[in-house]
């Protein structure tokens, strides 16, 4: 038994491994490894070519990343498949389980908007811009609103929907949106988390708009952040 233990400390797979019945230390034998669950957010919105995962990690190494897709394709999370003539590229996809895992992503990333700690004027990724709408729009600032918005992101397009008090977005043409944002993720977050007006990332040349001004105005003041934990006093 000892053998065995120092065998498996070797090969690391020990410090991967909680061997805990809880599905919570299950839960991260599946998906705590570094950089594990920002690989599944990148895939929440659909298929994408190793070049794009690692494009919108640039923290990440090609080498890390090739392990964790890996990994996570080896605990059923992650499938490849080759896309049809003429892309006939590799792509990486959620099984439907792996797409299960959105609530986690949710939850983690609301609560940890509080920590004092967090600065949304980071980068973030197009995939996690549109995620966060997601996440953080308000119920009742969405209610009785209706419209079509579209974002053109580097070479990434993704239409939003509004209805109902829901949010829906998908990638995808903007044709027929009611307003659309253009520019990188970071600047548009400014507008929506940072309390930066529009008019002044237009005048900068930050973003572009078009559209629905009204639209556009109301938009940005549907995702307002919790407020900040409460530091512990020394």
């Amino acid at each position: 038994m000892q053998l065995q233990k120092l065998t498996d400390s070797e090969t690391g797979s020990s410090r991967r491994r909680y061997d805990d019945a809880c599905g919570t230390a299950h839960a991260l034998d599946l998906i705590g490894e570094r950089w594990a669950l920002l690989v599944l957010r990148e895939l929440m919105l659909g298929p994408k070519r190793f070049s794009d995962i690692r494009a919108d990690l640039p923290g990440i190494s090609a080498n890390v990343l090739t392990q964790r897709l890996e990994g996570l394709e080896a605990a059923g999370l992650v499938v490849r498949r080759r896309l049809p003539p003429p892309a006939s590229a590799q792509v990486y996809e959620l099984t439907q389980w792996g797409y299960e895992a959105e609530p986690i992503l949710q939850v983690m990333g609301k609560w940890a908007t509080r920590s004092p700690g967090h600065d949304p004027s980071m980068p973030l990724s197009a995939t996690s811009l549109m995620l966060s709408f997601r996440t953080m729009g308000d119920p009742e600032r969405l209610r009785g609103l209706d419209g079509r918005i579209g974002f053109l992101i580097g070479d990434e397009s993704f239409l939003l929907r509004i209805a109902e008090g829901r949010i829906v977005v998908g990638r995808g043409p903007i044709a027929g949106a009611d307003a659309a944002f253009a520019g990188p993720a970071t600047a548009i977050a400014g507008a929506v988390y940072g309390g930066v007006p529009v008019e002044a990332l237009e005048a900068e040349g930050a973003i572009e708009v078009a559209g629905d001004r009204e639209l556009i105005a109301r938009f940005v003041t549907l995702f307002p952040l919790p407020p900040k934990a409460p530091m512990p006093q020394s």
